[in-house]
């Protein structure tokens, strides 16, 4: 964990985060610094970053579909200053306009980019050390990667020192070839960088003003240039296209698997886990594999998750089980067991002990201690005791085809098979309902509801109206040996 920049005894330290970009390659109408991995928008984890190093203050630069960006800015950290880029483009003109809004600030400013989002605090930390102790101008972070394409390169002079940084599209042959990138993210001094964003042109491809000239025209200036190279590739890697966003969650993933592996997670197939940076969990949870566990999912010591199973924004109490299941905005009490092929959908709570089983779809629905529903039923807006059994094919007929209403079933109720319950209905405690019921009234307390009619058989009926037919055939061959059986009678 990085340090406060205070107890480092360092100059103040102003965070500026490039959030201006189209992202033209990832195709998508959705801003490319918004799209998630981890459960978090690709801003979010570099915000999250950034605020882990207390600096003096943290502003994010925003161009395109800007509102968008900023009110998830604000959502995300409302103390964060949004700084709204001009029509001049590139990364150089970014950061100036972000200096002029911090006016006389004189201190160190760390540059990072929306769209590198598995940075952490300790390498940034390091980043910051090595551009003190060596009192650069400005210091690099750099990373050395088998693929370079879509990065800039870091081309250094014969000495070892970083010469410049070349864009992709600006690079000679013999400079594409070089593997060790710009990651992006720089920290400068206040006054130089000031000074010589001023001397920035635009004459490259893009026709842009790029941050990165920056470096070439310190070093004509005889200022001190220092480059980190980081320790873990990956958490230098920017995100593009569609093809790295999926490798930066694949890692980030593979990252946060780990840390609760070593927390005293099972995690029995990390290859097919997902586990949102977002999400808790208690040591001696056992998860199983192609399990989802995402975005505030909180689950405690014991549970077993899995497989097969998705957690969205759900609470898992001690030692429950939740099997090949799916769940949003669910509480699961302790000791519950859920699955196989249940669907717990917004507003259902399953208290201790409880039981949601196969085929099941539950919705803002509370069931009561030690309660189950077993199998093949639907549970909407209902209330449900303790000690409660619902027999299978329980459907709760909450929507007249204009409101919802709510179905309240009392402590140990017992039901039948294949039970409707056309809401707004209560079942007292104790009450018993007979297989095949639709209960439309009230039913008291330790009651017996019944809704059967007669049986009624119609003799002949299929040799009459589905004659010439499988079943007809089938009809004359059963008479056919209830003669042959009454004759040898």
């Amino acid at each position: 964990m990085a340090e406060n920049n205070a107890t480092q005894g360092a100059r103040a330290l102003a965070v500026i985060v490039l959030a201006a970009g189209q992202g033209t390659r990832m195709k998508s109408s959705l801003p490319k610094v918004l799209h998630r991995i981890g459960g978090r928008p690709l801003l979010g984890h570099v915000l999250d970053v950034a605020r882990d190093l207390h600096p003096d203050s943290v502003l994010v630069v925003l161009r395109h579909e800007r509102d968008r960006v900023a009110e998830a800015v604000t959502g995300i950290a409302p103390e964060i200053r949004v700084v709204d880029q001009d029509e001049i483009p590139g990364t150089g003109r970014a950061v100036q306009v972000a200096l002029d809004a911090l006016g006389d600030f004189d201190g160190d400013v760390l540059v990072l980019s929306g769209d590198v989002p598995l940075l952490d605090a300790d390498t940034l930390d390091a980043l910051l050390s090595a551009h003190r102790a060596a009192a650069a101008a400005a210091t690099v972070l750099t990373a050395v990667v088998d693929d370079p394409s879509g990065y800039g390169r870091v081309i250094r002079a014969a000495d070892s020192s970083v010469a410049r940084i070349v864009e992709q599209k600006d690079a000679t042959g013999d400079e594409a070839s070089v593997t060790e990138i710009n990651a992006g993210v720089y920290v400068f001094r206040a006054a130089p960088l000031r000074e010589h964003l001023g001397l920035v042109g635009t004459a490259n491809a893009q026709g842009e003003r790029y941050l990165t000239d920056v470096i070439g025209l310190l070093r004509a200036s005889r200022l001190a240039v220092a480059a980190l190279t980081a320790p873990d590739a990956a958490a230098a890697l920017g995100v593009n296209d569609r093809v790295q966003l999926a490798e930066a969650a694949r890692l980030l993933n593979a990252r946060t698997v780990r840390r609760w592996q070593l927390a005293g997670v099972t995690v029995q197939d990390p290859a097919t886990t997902w586990i949102d940076v977002t999400a808790t969990l208690a040591p001696d949870v056992t998860v199983l594999p192609n399990t989802h566990i995402l975005r505030a999912t909180a689950v405690s010591t014991g549970a077993v998750i899995g497989p097969d199973t998705s957690l969205v924004d759900c609470e898992v109490g001690e030692g429950a089980t939740v099997t090949r299941s799916d769940a949003t905005l669910a509480v699961i009490g302790a000791g519950a067991t859920v699955g196989p092929f249940s669907y717990l959908r917004a507003g259902t709570q399953l208290a201790a002990g409880g039981k949601i089983g196969t085929f099941v779809e539950t919705k803002n629905s509370t069931i009561g201690e030690g309660s189950k529903v077993p199998h093949l039923s639907y549970v909407g807006d209902t209330t449900i005791g303790r000690g409660v059994n619902l027999g299978a094919g329980a459907i709760t007929a909450n929507y007249d085809d204009l409101t919802k209403h709510r179905t309240h079933i009392g402590d140990e109720v017992h039901t039948g098979s294949h039970n409707v319950f056309v809401a707004p209905v209560r079942l007292g405690d104790g009450a018993k309902t007979g297989a095949g019921a639709v209960i439309r009234k009230d039913v008291p307390a330790g009651a017996l509801a019944l809704s059967v009619a007669p049986q009624r058989n119609i003799d002949g009926w299929v040799e009459k109206n589905r004659a010439g037919t499988a079943a007809a055939d089938a009809v004359a061959r059963a008479r056919a040996a209830e003669k042959a059986d009454d004759g040898a009678q």
